[in-house]
């Protein structure tokens, strides 16, 4: 990389750290438990709004992986969100009205709690509809994982978004509070991946799976963005740039090898696809807070009348991660 690339991604992160420096104004604490960090505790950061029926299942699936404090922000729900989440002991949880969008679709607001509260923690940043798995994950925890990354001098883990969806249309089946979302939505896309590297950044770029095939045929190109790095071991000076897409410094996107070999990846299994989701998309719709004047849920709303059914002939049922692994969708590189 030239010297004046490198300099000028210096300057962008600088301002992108300033600019979540000024966010910070923005959110106001509803209850802060982060004095009960532990220094070793693995924790997660999440921008939110309306999420009340997925929470208990989302705080039991992490806390279960090992998940030891949660961050996060609330972004005007009116539906006990809040309250839900302020009676959790190892919840701190801020509030905020601001634009979503002004925010940089929430980034801003979590890369201040991130430089606040997550240096020299392992940081796991997911939207409450995403679920990491990794190699081993019914067996060894995520502190397993971590230890593993640490020895190997590895600062950030990259996973791949994997749309789940059920057979039959979205309404079929009826979502309860506390209910493991892949009971309903458990088939996905095993193919049908396009994928190119990011040149300024040099993050990987994959789009493609249901929502490329079902929302977006007539302009695949168009499709939201499927490459993720959910698990950073954090420091003050980093900063995400686009969602968890990429991130600043460059060196903690190269989540892949070029040379023929396999870095350890996982899965973050997606369960967008239920039957909340028309209503979830209708209200996004009007609220337009969303990337490129919420052309997604536009796409969203023009199919989603229609009650489609994504499954298709070569749908695959999900069974564990190491499915996963043989289909070339996540890999356990050399942690064995």
């Amino acid at each position: 990389m030239s010297f004046v690339r490198s300099y000028r991604l210096r300057w962008e992160r600088k301002r992108w750290r300033v600019r979540a420096l000024r966010k910070r104004r923005e959110l106001t604490p509803v209850v802060n438990r982060t004095a009960t960090i532990q220094p070793k505790d693995i924790l997660l950061l999440s921008t939110l709004r309306n999420e009340r029926v997925r929470l208990p299942y989302f705080l039991r699936y992490y806390r279960n992986l090992g998940v030891g404090h949660f961050l996060f922000v609330d972004n005007g729900s009116d539906d006990g969100t809040q309250a839900f989440l302020a009676d959790q002991e190892d919840v701190s949880l801020w509030s905020t009205n601001a634009s979503y969008k002004r925010a940089r679709f929430g980034v801003d607001w979590l890369n201040w709690l991130a430089r606040r509260y997550a240096h020299g923690h392992w940081a796991l940043t997911v939207d409450p509809d995403e679920f990491l798995v990794y190699p081993f994950v019914d067996t060894r925890s995520l502190r397993a994982l971590t230890d593993w990354l640490d020895a190997s001098s590895i600062r950030s883990f990259g996973a791949m978004l994997v749309d789940m969806y059920p057979k039959g249309p979205l309404d079929a089946h009826s979502y309860g509070e506390g209910q493991d979302p892949f009971e309903i939505a458990n088939w996905f896309d095993s193919g049908n991946y396009m994928i190119r590297k990011n040149a300024k950044f040099g993050n990987l770029w994959i789009q493609g799976g249901p929502r490329a095939r079902a929302f977006f045929a007539d302009n695949p190109s168009r499709a939201p963005a499927l490459n993720k790095i959910p698990l950073v071991k954090w420091h003050r000076h980093y900063t995400y740039v686009s969602s968890t897409h990429s991130l600043l410094p460059r060196g903690l996107n190269l989540v892949y090898d070029e040379w023929g070999g396999e870095k350890a990846s996982g899965v973050l299994l997606h369960a967008k696809f239920i039957d909340t989701f028309p209503g979830k998309a209708e209200e996004e719709l009007r609220r337009k807070q969303h990337y490129a004047a919420s052309h997604e849920y536009k796409a969203y709303h023009a199919k989603l009348g229609d009650n489609p059914d994504l499954w298709c002939k070569w749908s695959e049922k999900y069974i564990n991660w190491r499915q996963l692994e043989i289909l070339g969708l996540m890999s356990k590189g050399n942690w064995a």
